[in-house]
């Protein structure tokens, strides 16, 4: 997860909090989509203003020293309500996939110039996960990574995806015993 922050504070322009979570939702969400797991294991809440890791934000308020080696939050002079992600330490790809690196890509090249408010909007998509979550269940409610299967090409089916989801849970098992 750390790289993936990382990733996305070096290689997109305008990365604060807001930016940088969108940005790690479009990337989960896309590779979920694909391969039946996310890149970073974060789990993410509806919120009125779009997708929200609950956990990893109540992390950047208070930081664990990895969090803190890794990146800085600054807040420019010449504003009282963005903060940046300064990135400290250096991005190691040998921690993802070629198909998580790709996705990561994919995701910094659509958003790379955007600003909060532009990505914000993007995570609203009607009949997106999101969309979906706030209509079903409501605001502040965890958003199923079931939802971003949609049937398209490239996208696993549920049915392909509880397969995955088992199979794990039977190595992890195995693994434990």
């Amino acid at each position: 997860m750390l790289n993936a922050v990382l990733f996305f504070a070096k290689n997109t322009k305008f990365c604060g909090k807001t930016k940088l979570f969108k940005l790690l939702y479009f990337a989960d969400f896309k590779h979920f989509r694909e391969t039946g797991r996310s890149i970073t294991g974060m789990e993410y809440n509806a919120w009125q203003h779009g997708p929200y890791p609950n956990e990893f934000a109540k992390e950047l308020v208070s930081p664990p020293s990895d969090l803190s080696r890794t990146i800085a939050l600054v807040r420019p002079s010449n504003t009282s309500s963005f903060t940046r992600i300064q990135p400290k330490a250096k991005f190691n790809g040998k921690y993802f996939t070629k198909r998580e690196l790709r996705i990561l890509k994919e995701v910094e090249e659509v958003f790379m110039e955007a600003q909060a408010k532009d990505i914000r909007e993007a995570s609203h998509l009607k009949n997106h996960p999101w969309d979906i979550t706030i209509k079903t269940k409501g605001e502040r409610k965890k958003i199923d990574y079931m939802l971003a299967l949609d049937g398209a090409k490239g996208s696993l089916t549920p049915e392909e995806v509880n397969e995955i989801i088992l199979e794990r849970k039977e190595l992890l098992k195995a693994f434990n015993e």
